[in-house]
């Protein structure tokens, strides 16, 4: 009987934390899933992620007959360092005066971002994720006075990806991410935080002559 890879690891370290706005989600011929310039949101300590679950069980001739599973939003808590005011106003569609570098705490604009990140693995290798749509919540603030120690306070930004609205060509339905894993060494992961990489976009990796790939990773 034929068997799938079995890999005994864990996560030991993130990096790489990226985003894009996301300019177009729809099925309109000329438009469809495009985004922005990819940029550097932060430096991460630390990436988790929780998904809005439900489930149900209904009841026919006196026993279990039917359970209904549902997936909602995924939660996405990032640690990082007290944000650059202009990465603040725009994640969170806030006004930036590039003039005094002064942020504008007034009403916010929506946006929509992808959220791109790796996580790596006890084999060196790296898992790699691109979250198609989401929106920032405003991160909380937290500064204490100066002690003997060496207290310090960082930033816990949260940001909650959705479906898109966009139907993919290859799987024919919306999605949340792409999530590839570096170790299973089929796809292309050069430059695959240059743009933000859908499962359309995405390529295998090829062979070049002698039996060697013909890409590597990005670093």
């Amino acid at each position: 009987m034929a068997t799938n890879a079995v890999y005994v690891d864990e996560f030991r370290g993130t990096d790489h934390l990226v985003y894009a706005e996301v300019l177009t989600d729809n099925n309109v011929e000329g438009e469809g899933y495009t985004t922005g310039t990819v940029a550097v949101l932060a430096p991460v300590a630390e990436i988790s992620k929780t998904v809005e679950t439900a489930s149900d069980t209904k009841y026919y001739d006196n026993k279990p007959a039917l359970t209904i599973n549902a997936e909602g939003a995924d939660t996405i808590t990032l640690t990082v360092p007290a944000l650059p005011l202009v990465t603040l106003a725009d994640i969170t569609g806030k006004e930036f005066d590039a003039t005094t570098g002064a942020f504008m705490d007034g009403l916010a604009t929506p946006k929509y971002f992808a959220l791109g990140y790796r996580l790596r693995l006890t084999d060196g290798t790296y898992r790699y994720v691109w979250r198609y749509k989401g929106s920032f919540a405003i991160p909380d603030e937290t500064s204490q006075t100066e002690n003997a120690g060496t207290d310090s306070n960082n930033q816990s930004l949260t940001y909650t990806g959705i479906q898109t609205m966009h139907t993919f060509t290859k799987t024919g339905t919306s999605q949340k991410a792409l999530v590839v894993d570096e170790r299973d060494g089929l796809a292309d992961l050069d430059g695959f935080f240059d743009t933000v990489t859908t499962c359309d976009t995405l390529e295998a990796k090829t062979v070049a002559a002698g039996g060697t790939s013909g890409t590597g990773t990005t670093p």
